[in-house]
């Protein structure tokens, strides 16, 4: 893999090349390339387009309704790309999901128990030693969709939170 050394400023030539290669490189969630996507078949590089290029110029103008019908027929083509694409993408989100939802832990809370609050802000920048809850709190009321009440056991302010 090539980069762009830092004390150099020529960056945004490389961004044509880089933004290449993400759209010609195989996506997993949705199951192809967003070229693919986009034109309804794989890119070829233009060194394998120039040996064709006369064959197809002498195909597309043979026949007008012939090559309307073939243009009909891949634009019918790229809509079932898209709708396979779009189906894949909906598994992978569901297995991911699945994934996802097996780690949690389902919590119940009860008035009156005291918590702590988890700060979810110092999780991008924690420090060595950094407390990333805050409290303690007292729970007042817990709600039916998840949402608790909590109270500062110290200053008496209640707040919302999420109960997870």
């Amino acid at each position: 893999m090539k980069t762009v050394r830092v004390d150099i400023k020529n960056w945004s030539s490389k961004l044509y090349d880089a933004l290449w290669v993400y759209r010609t490189a195989y996506k997993t969630p949705i199951g192809t390339t967003p070229y693919r996507l986009v034109y309804g078949k794989g890119c070829h590089l233009p060194m394998e387009l120039a040996h064709r290029a006369l064959w197809a110029m002498k195909t597309v103008n043979a026949d007008y309704n012939e090559s309307g019908e073939l243009r009909k027929l891949q634009l019918n083509e790229i809509e079932e790309i898209r709708d396979e694409a779009y189906e894949c993408a909906s598994a992978y989100k569901d297995k991911l999901k699945k994934v996802h939802d097996a780690e949690l832990r389902k919590r119940t809370f009860e008035a009156g128990q005291k918590v702590w609050l988890y700060n979810s802000r110092l999780k991008l920048f924690p420090g060595k030693l950094k407390i990333k809850c805050m409290g303690p709190y007292i729970i007042t009321r817990v709600g039916r969709f998840g949402d608790v009440e909590i109270e500062d056991a110290q200053d008496q302010t209640k707040k919302a939170v999420n109960g997870q």
